[in-house]
């Protein structure tokens, strides 16, 4: 029979010491918003939940709602609509009406991309865009005009949407 030593009290806390600086460093990366893309911030969100550490909860949650409120979700949304860039006014409402706090399960940035989504945001504002005369030079635009924008503005802002909620799966985790 072989025999095995079990590493002491010591050897076990060293073993665990690189996995802390790993998460204290994502932390501060998260604190100082020096991630701050949506693939990104998902794959930190990812290993946080595998680590189960309570201590991150809120340097992530700060995190979303800092990439959703200083315009990088925007920015990522039209930089996938460079046709027709993504509307604002519709990002604007639905983080608006979505608290910002962890309640409800998801995280911000879900939220407010799901909101979008269950609300029919993007048809609304596709055609609220479509009907205004800066649009058109000025000019009063024809019903058909308007029509054929707002599908234009909706069939890439609905594809852009759909891109980055499948970074997660149907109940946000």
């Amino acid at each position: 029979m072989r025999n095995v030593s079990l590493p002491d009290s010591t050897d076990v806390a060293n073993l665990f010491r690189p996995i802390q600086a790993d998460k204290d460093r994502l932390i501060h990366s998260l604190r100082t918003h020096t991630i701050n893309t949506l693939p990104e911030l998902r794959r930190i969100e990812r290993i946080f939940s595998a680590l189960n550490a309570p201590d991150t909860a809120v340097p992530m949650q700060n995190a979303w709602i800092y990439y959703v409120d200083s315009h990088n979700l925007l920015n990522e949304l039209r930089g996938l609509t460079r046709d027709y860039p993504f509307s604002s006014e519709c990002l604007d409402e639905a983080k608006a009406r979505v608290p910002r706090n962890g309640n409800g399960g998801g995280n911000y940035c879900w939220k407010v991309l799901k909101w979008v989504k269950d609300q029919s945001l993007i048809p609304r504002h596709a055609r609220l865009l479509a009907a205004k005369p800066a649009m058109w030079g000025g000019k009063k635009p024809s019903a058909a005009d308007v029509q054929k924008l707002a599908t234009m503005c909706t069939n890439e802002w609905t594809r852009a949407l759909t891109t980055l909620l499948r970074h997660w799966d149907a109940n946000g985790a």
